[in-house]
């Protein structure tokens, strides 16, 4: 195992030279530059995309599937009395409970 380590260390020493010598080789071509006229093109077609969006009408319906297998809206839950509020804290009977 010593060896093994010790040849992947003499291997990495002499990789980083030869690794340092390779040229560094663009294979992608730079893309010529768009002409006045593409540009123009493009803005229309980015204008015209933009205008059709704003006719897109706003989406104000329920995305809820099982809505109209409900017979009732849910209920709210029923608000406090004031008076039992108001009434103060309730006094508890000593002795046994009857269960």
């Amino acid at each position: 195992m010593k060896l093994f380590r010790m040849a992947a260390v003499v291997l990495a020493v002499l990789a980083g030279p030869a690794y340092a010598q390779m040229p560094n080789l663009n294979l992608l071509q730079d893309a010529p530059s768009k002409t006045p006229e593409e540009k123009a093109a493009e803005a229309e077609r980015d204008k015209a995309y933009k205008e059709t969006l704003k006719k897109i009408p706003d989406s104000k319906v329920s995305n809820d599937p099982w809505g109209g297998m409900r017979s009732d809206p849910p209920k709210q839950p029923a608000a406090p009395k004031a008076s039992a509020a108001t009434s103060g804290p309730k006094k508890s009977k000593s002795g046994t409970a009857a269960n």
